[in-house]
């Protein structure tokens, strides 16, 4: 069995990845809040407990002896609240380190902890963004956590490297991509976020990539036979 698991798969890039991911023949578990597909599983990445626990037993039937590969993709984020945080609400900042981050780990954790021991090939890929890389007006809450991500993803690269079964934990670079998260930057106020007249050229211009072109990039990176363990990989440069 081929099998991937995924979060924020219910829409935009996580979506067009468990499309081409099934057409591929893999069994797909995705987690996310609406849970909108047969094969997804209900969690409020909000709440880090909570969301481990669901992934926990999501997991907990599934016989790693019989996987023959095994592909995981933290794909989950949200940019909200965009703004200075000194204007936010606590509950709100806390909310999206705990989308963006907290449950993150956690959830990753829990799957390698649980699949540490399969002897099939293991990419754990993370999402991330050139805001992990530099910092923007009105995303430090999203540029920390994008920051945090990735070098979690070398350390854990590192680790893995001294286990006798290891995950091949990577990072890549989605680029810039016609989804929701997009269109919530451009119609966000230039008091919140001082670039926003950038982003939204960028839509005019046509420079925004489809979902789809993006997934098979992806897929493109994940099926490579040279994947270095902690890289960080652009899909721009892996079109078909």
């Amino acid at each position: 069995m081929k099998l991937l698991l995924i979060t924020g798969g219910s829409k935009g890039l996580g979506l067009a990845l468990c499309e081409q991911f099934k057409q591929k023949g893999y069994q797909i578990i995705e987690f996310s809040r609406s849970a909108p597909h047969e094969f997804s599983v209900s969690v409020d990445l909000t709440n880090p407990e909570v969301s481990r626990l669901a992934v926990a037993k999501a997991i907990a039937s599934i016989n790693a002896n019989q996987l023959q590969e095994l592909v995981v993709i933290n794909n989950a984020g949200t940019l909200a609240p965009i703004g200075q945080t000194s204007d936010k609400a606590f509950s709100d900042l806390l909310n999206s380190m705990n989308t963006n981050f907290v449950s993150a780990i956690l959830i990753l954790t829990e799957i390698i902890a649980r699949f540490q021991s399969a002897t099939c090939k293991k990419v754990l890929a993370n999402i991330s963004s050139g805001a992990a890389l530099k910092g923007y007006y009105g995303w430090s809450l999203y540029c920390a956590a994008k920051a945090g991500m990735e070098n979690f993803i070398h350390s854990l690269a590192v680790e893995q490297q001294t286990q006798p079964h290891p995950f091949l934990p990577i990072n890549i670079d989605p680029g810039v991509i016609d989804t929701d998260m997009q269109a919530l930057i451009r119609a966000t106020p230039q008091s919140d976020f001082a670039d926003v007249e950038r982003f939204i050229q960028r839509k005019n211009q046509g420079l925004l990539v489809s979902p789809d072109k993006v997934a098979a990039s992806i897929i493109n990176i994940i099926e490579l036979p040279s994947l270095s363990f902690g890289n960080r990989y652009e899909t721009s440069k892996h079109n078909n």
